[in-house]
């Protein structure tokens, strides 16, 4: 299957995919910031809000922990599905997301069963105070029993994705994030005389709210793709239930699955570093990070639509119409990267007083604000170049662009303790960590750039 689409119908290609999960991801760090927000305005015995945000902050980095390493289930699905359908193997589709949730449902099963030990674990490697890790597990133990809903969505986005169907993709995410918000809300403060939960009301928000998102992404497999899964016969059934296949499945996903490691060291090393600074700066570091990735929100729509036509074309044997579209998504995204500048520059300051009351840490942000003009041109190239070599399964690239982004990110900081001998002030402490992070994010845009000729092109 050629495609014969001209330039500026590639263009609204892009569009039609981009823009509905540029609009769901809209949606995201509003959840984030208003589950910040809320921590911020709650009130501990000392009087300040630092402790709140600090506890959502390392709950979440222990969840993270664990959801990330799974992330290969969305991304692997998403390219293999986008390839199939380029071949216009329906029947192919559906067995990849069937092998995807099956592969999801045990993975959940063995997160629960471990939830105890692995955060035991995990708090073992936070410097935080004994209020801030009481918090943090009570988080924990609220969203952990989300892990169902939260890793198969993950095939769901995927499966979506790779089937160029970006809308029902973000009206699941839409769907989550305005449930999430909604309840997170009504829970910790309450309606019409009922006072709330508090902080627990944050957690269990967003426990209602993924499972809400996946009673939706099934009915959508139900009804819009109907015909789709009933191309599968029941020999193919069968042979997934023998686990027929699944060797070079997960041989692929194997190098995902160690791009997520890789991912989830560096994130998670941010917030550990951070948690040693002490609640204010912990704060900060938690607030400069959702602002930060707000812009990652936007261009993370492009690269969605990269992942999908670069699959698409791949598996339609169709080079001219790959190349076109790796030039067309990545001149959107370095548009995006422009206007967020400005963004950044103009809204700076408003944006953390919506995330945080709390006069110490609003101080302590505006300290550091010069590092949000930095990441859109750092992270623009990263974050589009994912989609495009997820599209293509050029999994082992990924997976050494994110192993030399995990090396260039402890080199910096540790290079930096080394070189400075004497223990540093807390600013520096922290303009050093946002530096060691965007380090890993020019280490991937070197990588992938170098490796796309033959890690992509080829693919044809």
């Amino acid at each position: 299957m050629r495609c014969i689409l001209k330039e500026g119908s590639l263009n609204r290609e892009i569009l039609r995919l981009s823009l509905p999960s540029i609009l769901a991801n809209i949606t995201v760090p509003v959840v984030g910031m208003v589950d910040t927000s809320l921590a911020g305005h709650l009130s501990s015995p000392g009087g300040g809000s630092a402790v709140f945000i600090s506890g959502i902050s390392v709950g979440a980095m222990l969840l993270n922990l664990l959801y990330w390493n799974f992330f290969f289930l969305r991304t692997g699905t998403g390219g293999l599905t986008a390839q199939a359908y380029g071949r216009g193997d329906m029947r192919g589709a559906a067995a990849i997301f069937v092998r995807g949730t099956g592969l999801a449902l045990v993975f959940s099963l063995f997160i629960w069963l471990l939830r105890k030990p692995l955060s035991s674990m995990g708090m073992l490697l936070v410097s935080a105070g004994p209020e801030v890790c009481d918090l943090a597990l009570r988080y924990f133990g609220l969203r952990i029993w989300a892990v169902p809903a939260t890793v198969c969505l993950m095939v769901f986005r995927g499966w979506f994705v790779g089937m160029q169907d970006s809308v029902s993709s973000m009206w699941t995410d839409l769907i989550i994030n305005v449930v999430n918000v909604a309840s997170s809300v009504l829970l910790t403060f309450g309606l019409a005389g009922w006072e709330g939960i508090g902080f627990d009301g944050i957690a269990a928000g967003t426990l209602v709210a993924q499972y809400s998102g996946l009673l939706y992404a099934v009915l959508v497999c139900r009804i819009k793709y109907r015909d789709v899964f009933g191309s599968l016969r029941a020999e193919d059934v069968r042979s997934l239930l023998r686990g027929e296949g699944l060797r070079p499945f997960l041989r692929m996903n194997g190098n995902l699955m160690g791009r997520s490691l890789c991912f989830t060291a560096i994130y998670m090393g941010y917030t550990i570093i951070a948690s040693a600074f002490g609640d204010v700066l912990l704060a900060c570091s938690s607030i400069m990070m959702q602002l930060l990735m707000v812009f990652s929100y936007f261009t993370d729509g492009f690269a969605y639509a990269g992942e999908a036509m670069s699959g698409r074309f791949i598996g339609a044997g169709d080079e001219a119409m790959l190349r076109r579209t790796v030039r067309l998504v990545f001149c959107w995204s370095m548009s995006i990267a422009v206007l967020f500048v400005g963004v950044y520059a103009a809204a700076g300051m408003p944006l953390v007083r919506l995330l945080t009351s709390d006069p110490d840490v609003v101080d302590t942000c505006r300290r550091f604000l010069p590092w949000l003009l930095v990441m859109p041109p750092i992270g623009c190239a990263a974050f589009t170049w994912d989609g495009i070599y997820l599209g293509a399964t050029a999994s082992r690239s990924l997976f050494q662009s994110m192993a030399l982004a995990l090396t260039g990110f402890f080199a910096f900081w540790f290079g930096f303790k080394y070189l400075a001998g004497a223990p540093a002030a807390g600013d520096v402490l922290l303009h050093m960590l946002l530096a060691a992070y965007f380090v890993h994010l020019a280490a991937r845009t070197v990588w992938l750039t170098l490796r796309y000729r033959k890690e992509v092109l080829v693919r044809k």
